[in-house]
């Protein structure tokens, strides 16, 4: 069986061809303008259209996603998707079986079915990008919260709030691609649009002074949030995933700082790239509609 896959993200969608065991056939990717929602919605629908040989639709999506009935609570960067019923929505739209499960539970599932997790009881999963997500599998389940909130990790705070809005304390605002990019464009006079995430970190590597102090107080700010949940969750490993995390050096680099706070040896970088929020949504789709698929 194939199935059309989507991992939603607020400047990229990736677009894929997987068979129902988690091989990937085809993929794409379609650059999203200021998390246009809509942009999406009718991309997935062409990209359907274009497949006729697919069976079903596995959607990994950010924000609070009840992974039963498809509902969207809210839509994480992509307002367009806040209280959004996606999945009837798409149903409607396509006449196919549509499963959708929030995106970092995505990534966490991809580990569990085919990753470094495969044989793991307790661990957990932070995605970089946009903003920070979270995934906790504990006692050989995937945690979800009584409304579906459970691994928001971004939302923790990396410093004691001042008199600003308390969301300016957190690893969303704090620990992201794009405040880094944003902090270091005020620094050299440039629009955000004009300065990438490759660009900062080859500079730190030059040894830009300005770009050093910035990624190291970006990645200290991560590792205030690994540490906490090394010790709130006692993990057997943590998994980092997003964009970031496929350039060459990152995880040691990670490591160095993380050394600091005494958790290096717990973290790692997710098995899959970019390629697990497709695999762990087709994971997601399978318990929904294949009975013969085994649960984690």
């Amino acid at each position: 069986m194939k199935i059309a896959a989507f991992d939603i993200g607020g400047t990229a969608l990736k677009m894929g061809v997987l068979t129902s065991d988690g091989k990937v056939q085809e993929k794409a990717n379609q650059p999203i303008n200021d998390s246009d929602g809509e942009q999406i919605l009718q991309a997935m629908v062409q990209w359907v259209a274009a497949h006729p040989e697919c069976e079903g639709i596995a959607i990994s999506a950010p924000g609070y996603v009840n992974p039963h009935t498809g509902f969207i609570e809210m839509g994480g960067a992509i307002r367009r998707f806040d209280n959004f019923a996606m999945k009837e929505w798409l149903e409607q739209q396509t006449q196919l079986p549509v499963a959708i499960e929030n995106d970092a539970n995505c990534a966490l599932l991809a580990e569990r079915w085919q990753g470094k997790a495969a044989e793991m009881a307790n661990f957990l999963v932070l995605t970089i990008g946009t903003g920070i997500g979270g995934a906790i599998f504990c006692n050989n389940q995937l945690v979800h919260g009584a409304r579906f909130r459970a691994g928001e990790f971004g939302y923790m705070l990396t410093e004691r709030p001042g008199p600003r809005d308390v969301r300016k304390y957190t690893m969303n605002d704090n620990c992201t691609l794009r405040t880094l990019r944003q902090n270091y464009a005020e620094h050299v006079g440039k629009s955000l649009n004009e300065v990438s995430g490759e660009e900062i970190f080859d500079c730190y590597e030059a040894g830009d002074v300005v770009c050093q102090r910035l990624v190291s107080e970006f990645l200290n700010d991560i590792g205030s949030g690994l540490y906490n949940l090394v010790n709130l969750f006692d993990p057997q490993i943590i998994l980092v995933g997003g964009g970031i995390v496929e350039r060459p050096g990152f995880l040691a680099l990670l490591r160095q700082h993380l050394a600091w706070f005494g958790i290096d040896d717990y973290v790692d970088i997710v098995s899959h790239g970019n390629d697990a929020g497709l695999i762990g949504a087709v994971y997601h789709f399978n318990q929904q509609y294949l009975s013969h698929n085994s649960s984690l």
